[in-house]
């Protein structure tokens, strides 16, 4: 026998209630917001996440190219634009991706070192590789629900915005602006993924289904931090840090 969908608000609640597994509770995200690592592994981190930043983009392209439905282009399009920016690279239309680029450059790294990609884990590349190939192959509807771990994210960038400055301050805090230009982007895109969500999830099948898609992008990013942790130990060799 066929089960009925869960009302509309015990389906979001079911959503949100999936916090439990974002990776703000990873081990080493919880050190580094308490401000336990040493400046090496913050750069690492920095350097492994901005792949995560320069594939998002491509991930979104890839949701364009199979949706359909032309009112959820015109809105999801803006959400290439937040992370590659438009017009000049200064400003409040620099980007994500440029912002996060600062962020690298105030921990100690070099610009070219970061937009080559060579500190990037080969388990960071293969989980968000992933991630972008399930956008490319997934109905869109699947996967925009992805993009919903965006509904616990405001709360990582407010941790990262009060302790940072006083656990580092050997970064300077300008380089701080993607933790609080993203706060009411997550707002504003999380409304239209529920929006979607709601939408399509219309049978318990599909769902539970949604349930399953937002616990795969949480295992993708669950795996980055792991690949990180087990790259940047306490007592790496100087040689081996970045």
């Amino acid at each position: 026998m066929q089960q009925e969908p869960w009302p509309p608000q015990v389906f979001e609640s079911q959503l949100r209630a999936m916090e439990s597994r974002y990776h703000s509770h990873h081990p080493f995200n919880r050190r580094l917001n308490a401000g336990e690592l040493q400046p090496f592994q913050v750069r690492g981190w920095v350097a492994n996440r901005f792949y995560y930043q320069c594939r998002i983009p491509v991930k979104d392209a890839a949701i364009l190219s199979n949706c359909d439905d032309r009112a959820t282009r015109r809105r999801w399009v803006v959400r290439m634009l937040d992370h590659d920016g438009h017009g000049d690279h200064e400003g409040a239309h620099a980007g994500g991706i440029e912002i996060w680029t600062r962020l690298g450059l105030a921990t100690g790294l070099r610009r070219d070192v970061l937009e080559s990609h060579a500190l990037v884990l080969p388990g960071v590349r293969f989980a968000v590789d992933a991630y972008v190939n399930f956008a490319r192959t997934a109905p869109w509807q699947e996967a925009v629900i992805s993009s919903l771990t965006e509904m616990f994210a405001p709360r990582i960038h407010k941790d990262r915005l009060a302790g940072w400055p006083t656990h580092y301050p050997w970064i300077d805090t300008s380089g701080l602006d993607y933790f609080r230009s993203r706060i009411p982007l997550a707002d504003r895109d999380v409304e239209h993924g529920l929006e979607v969500a709601m939408q399509w999830c219309t049978t318990r099948e599909r769902q539970v289904r949604a349930l399953q898609i937002l616990g795969f992008k949480l295992d993708i990013l669950w795996a980055m931090l792991d690949a990180i942790e087990k790259a940047y130990p306490d007592h790496l060799p100087k040689e081996q840090q970045p």
